[in-house]
């Protein structure tokens, strides 16, 4: 009944996602936790003489409810302006044309959406085989960090050689400032008008975990399907598959989580995620040239940034950074003001998505036209695939249907990924999102670059510290509409 085809699938409908199960027990919301739904019970965690076969039988309940909840889909169209660029993950689109369009849908479709997951093995100290209504920050985490692998491993320009076999993406496209109309004017589908110009522009030169997979530095791949990027395509997938041995799977990542008293069930902030994703990376044996620093306190320390990318005696070259900063963009709702720098940001090349979304509704931001949010959307529940076979099924990690929506409706908590491939790519990364957070009229920046260390930590103590919420960037005079929250909330007053 649910098994809806994910090349066919939309986004579940939003009205459906805030409903609770009949007869849950009550929690008290954080207020700190705007991202998540009601943690699930599972049965290890209720009393010690509660049978085995209950807690199945439980857990059975609550995959039988989240498929109903996360496993229907709902069609409907997304307009896009005409006239107006569109921005995804750096690269600027005007859909004005059959061959922008095109490119456009090639560059969306190869994204990485990593979704709610069912019927997985047991996560350890739990009965949960699902991530379901809980999971979705997590999920949000993993495609922040599939996109800084793509960028890491693949050819600049990449895309996916089988992206065209996906249902046709639709574009229903508005002009600016026109009266209503009872429809919009469709754009027909391009997917046979694969252009000869869509080839990567060049390849990187950081060696690939496997010697049988490196690439040649200054080759240019031929136009069309190459094997070993397709090869390289299919690995990058397995890491986030939903088996115990994977790197990045979300078995791994709740374990992690546990160091931060997480566990299975619980809620994930974009804050907390960000270091789980860094002791992933730093565990992980299959990308030893890569390495993720989360900043502190709004700050990035440059010199911090410049030792963990030296930190390796056994080789003195560079490793290829992911940057996280955790922020918060006002109290309890979105600081205008910020609007125009995170457009700013997501403009940049560098910039690998943001983590975030809207309360109890976690969401990977990817870019934006005009006032609107373009995102990937985890809360869709899918069958498990088995990435251990050889040609296992791709079509589920990938989307075709682009989803908006206002910036207004923003969650003020994310977290903002950056990926830089070199020390000078990263003296630019600096230089750029610089000049990004001041060419605004906001007086007080999201975040700042300083030269030097921090000086209350190392880098050895990342991983125990900061478990909590990022600090919160508050304007004078309005500390009164926030007197209601949690006394450990940091507050940074500017």
């Amino acid at each position: 009944m649910n098994s809806v085809s994910p090349s066919a699938a939309q986004y579940v409908g939003s009205g459906m996602l805030d409903d609770h199960v009949a007869g849950r027990r009550s929690h008290s919301l954080d207020a700190r936790a705007h991202f998540g739904h009601v943690p699930v019970t599972d049965g290890n965690r209720e009393g010690p003489g509660e049978p085995d076969e209950v807690d199945r039988l439980k857990a059975k309940l609550m995959s039988a409810w989240n498929n109903v909840k996360y496993g229907w889909s709902v069609k409907s169209k997304t307009s896009f302006n005409k006239s107006s660029p569109l921005i995804l993950m750096g690269q600027s689109y005007l859909l004005n044309h059959e061959d922008e369009v095109e490119r456009f849908r090639l560059a969306f479709v190869s994204r990485l959406w990593l979704t709610y997951r069912r019927e997985f093995p047991q996560l350890e100290g739990s009965s949960l085989t699902t991530d379901c209504g809980w999971g979705c920050m997590l999920r949000s985490g993993q495609m922040m960090l599939a996109q800084g692998l793509l960028m890491h491993l693949l050819p600049m320009g990449w895309t996916w050689a089988d992206s065209q076999q996906l249902m046709d993406v639709d574009f229903e496209v508005l002009r600016p400032r026109s009266p209503p109309r009872s429809s919009g004017m469709s754009i027909p589908t391009f997917g046979a008008l694969r252009s000869a110009n869509a080839s990567p522009r060049g390849l990187g030169t950081n060696p690939t975990p496997n010697d049988s997979l490196k690439r040649t530095p200054g080759k240019r791949p031929e136009t069309g399907r190459d094997p070993r990027t397709e090869e390289l395509h299919r690995r990058v997938v397995s890491w986030f598959g939903d088996q115990p041995p994977a790197p990045f799977g979300v078995h791994q990542l709740v374990e992690l989580g546990k160091s931060s008293g997480k566990r299975a069930g619980d809620w994930y902030g974009p804050s907390v995620v960000a270091h789980i994703l860094r002791k992933a990376v730093a565990k992980s044996t299959e990308v030893p040239n890569l390495t993720v620093y989360v900043a502190q306190d709004c700050t990035v320390y440059k010199e911090d940034v410049v030792r963990l990318c030296y930190s390796s005696e056994a080789s003195p070259e560079w490793k290829s950074v992911i940057i996280l900063v955790p922020v918060r963009l006002g109290g309890e709702s979105l600081n205008p003001s910020y609007i125009e720098c995170v457009k700013n940001i997501l403009k940049l090349e560098f910039c690998i998505g943001i983590i975030g979304g809207k309360p109890k509704h976690s969401l990977f931001f990817i870019g934006f036209q005009d006032d609107q949010l373009l995102y990937l959307d985890p809360h869709y529940c899918q069958p498990v695939v088995d990435v251990t076979q050889g040609n296992f099924s791709l079509e589920s990690f990938h989307c075709n249907s682009p989803r908006k929506m206002s910036f207004s409706r923003m969650d003020p908590s994310c977290t903002i990924g950056f990926y830089a491939r070199s020390k000078k790519d990263f003296e630019s990364l600096c230089s750029a999102v610089s000049v990004a957070l001041t060419s605004t009229k906001e007086k007080y920046p999201i975040f700042t670059f300083v030269e030097g260390r921090g000086q209350d930590y190392g880098l050895d103590e990342q991983s125990l510290a900061h478990t909590n919420p990022s600090p919160h960037i508050l304007p004078p005079g309005r500390l009164g509409r926030n007197e209601k929250r949690n006394s450990t909330d940091e507050f940074v007053l500017l």
